[in-house]
């Protein structure tokens, strides 16, 4: 199956035009026998309340935006329907005021955790959210390519599948001025045949014997070097409760924050849909986001950080998050 996670136009003046723009290039890729997920604006230099009011039926990303901003903003994020924003932290003199701010919306509006994330270096043009940055006019697309896994027998074969994928989208566009490219990123989801372990398995290799071998190497290089048209992440994501199996295999112990990152450097994009407690201390969270800070910043490579509540479960509880996207788990102290 050929899955697209999200088609995502950037433009400083989101409005009806572009969502008629979206729903032709959708239909276009659905003529070639695509399934696309969504369709998202990402915009710059808007309040959330603004960028709201010119686009209410699609999701929309205004960020990124300053830690002072996303304080003033955190009260419409909200209120919101469908506004992603990250917090760019990248040159951030990172202490409990950033983990404050999270606290803040954990208590107001635990649900829209899942649409903010700090940043760290994130690169331009990139459709996946929240972490989206807005640089010049234009679309580009992601997929999902766990699905492409379905029935393969090696590493090598289901790569190849990603780069044919690759090379249909690129065919499909490439006269169109406003293309801007492929993150092909391998963005794991919920449903069934999305998971990244399940990926791997039918290739013939398991999730742990894959952490120490060359494995996640491979991917990030095939993923970076043969797409036709890259841009954005191009990475590998982890989303511990948005992949049903690395949800599981957080709640025995073996998807901790330490492997987390381990993993990232190799090949990631860092921490993402990552559960955290209500309880869980200020300094405990910041130092999190001074460690990743410095790790984005001697690698010199984009990471973030998404932690999600439900606002009620503390370290021990069952989570309840109410979101069809995440997998409900026991929360762990970070």
């Amino acid at each position: 199956m050929k899955v697209i996670r999200t088609i995502c136009y950037f433009t400083r003046d989101p409005g009806v035009k572009i969502i008629e723009r979206l729903a032709d290039l959708s239909r276009r890729l659905e003529a070639r026998d695509f399934t696309v997920q969504t369709q998202r604006v990402c915009t710059e230099r808007l309040t959330i309340e603004e960028a709201e009011r010119r686009i209410s039926s699609i999701r929309i990303g205004v960020g990124p935006i300053s830690l002072a901003t996303a304080a003033e903003q955190a009260d419409n994020l909200c209120r919101a329907r469908n506004a992603y924003f990250h917090i760019d932290c990248t040159d951030d003199d990172i202490g409990l005021d950033h983990a404050r701010l999270l606290q803040r919306i954990i208590k107001s509006c635990a649900g829209k955790t899942f649409n903010v994330a700090f940043s760290f270096r994130s690169p331009v043009s990139s459709p996946y959210f929240p972490c989206a940055r807005y640089e010049r006019e234009g679309f580009s697309i992601g997929l999902q390519p766990t699905n492409l896994a379905t029935g393969v027998s090696t590493l090598d074969k289901w790569l190849n599948c990603m780069r044919e994928t690759w090379l249909e989208i690129q065919a499909t566009f490439e006269s169109e001025s406003d293309f801007l490219g492929i993150d092909s990123s391998v963005a794991p989801h919920i449903g069934e045949g999305c998971s990244l372990v399940e990926a791997l398995q039918s290739a013939g290799i398991s999730f742990e014997k894959a952490i120490l071998s060359d494995t996640f190497l491979r991917i990030t290089d095939f993923v970076q070097t043969k797409n036709p048209n890259p841009v954005g992440l191009c990475g590998l994501m982890l989303p511990c409760v948005e992949d049903k199996h690395l949800a599981e295999l957080y709640e025995r112990g073996e998807f901790s924050l330490e492997r987390n990152l381990f993993l990232s450097l190799q090949c990631g994009v860092g921490i993402d849909t990552y559960p955290i407690g209500i309880d869980e201390p200020a300094e405990s969270i910041a130092a999190v986001l001074r460690l990743v800070q410095g790790l984005s910043r001697k690698h010199d490579k984009p990471l973030s950080v998404r932690f999600v509540s439900d606002g009620r479960a503390g370290i021990g509880d069952h989570t309840d998050f109410d979101n069809p996207h995440m997998c409900d788990v026991v929360v762990r102290r970070l």
